[in-house]
């Protein structure tokens, strides 16, 4: 579409270059003004209007549609740095757990402060968009990552979680890896 305004704009342009050329050359210094001269540069004027307003009107398209170009191209963008940083903060999560783990039953200080680390993480991550996936109703391999075979637990049920799997804003980040039931 704004091309197609663009080239009429040009064509309308080049119309009235030829029309100012001939009148110029046609009429050597006319003082006297008629009323079909100045029907004719009334009708100039109008085209000249028309032209501008195909052009003003084609400026507007353009800029808008960088507006909107620039606008989802900042959104992907910024969607790929969340992405990459929820990825790497994934890790530290991690290992506060496994820290947590590694104490085992004994209350003390150190775990009560890892855990309420743990939590302010969790919740941070919650308030982008970052949430566990789902494991507790059975096997999905768009969800999870099947690692191995559990014997105890039953077909196509999620027996052991080794590893948290989490989606940001319903798209993947990472797959939970888990032992299967067969």
């Amino acid at each position: 579409m704004a091309t197609e305004q663009n080239e009429q704009a040009q064509d309308l342009e080049q119309e009235q270059a030829t029309q100012k050329v001939e009148q110029t050359q046609a009429e050597p210094e006319q003082v006297e003004v008629t009323v079909e001269s100045l029907q004719e540069q009334i009708a100039q004027l109008e085209g000249d209007l028309k032209l501008e307003k195909a052009r003003t009107a084609n400026a507007v398209y353009e800029a808008q549609k960088s507006v909107e170009r620039i606008q989802r191209e900042s959104e992907k963008h910024k969607d790929t740095v969340l992405e990459k940083f929820s990825k790497e903060l994934l890790d530290t999560v991690d290992n506060l757990e496994r820290a947590i783990v590694a104490a085992g039953e004994e209350q003390g200080p150190l775990r009560e402060g890892v855990e309420l680390t743990l939590k302010a993480l969790l919740n941070t991550l919650e308030k982008f968009g970052v949430v566990a996936v789902d494991t507790a109703n059975g096997f999905n391999a768009e969800l999870h990552q099947a690692v191995g075979i559990d014997p105890n637990a039953k077909s196509n049920e999620i027996g052991t979680v080794l590893q948290k799997g989490y989606a940001l804003n319903g798209r993947l980040l990472r797959p939970a890896m888990v032992m299967v039931g067969a």
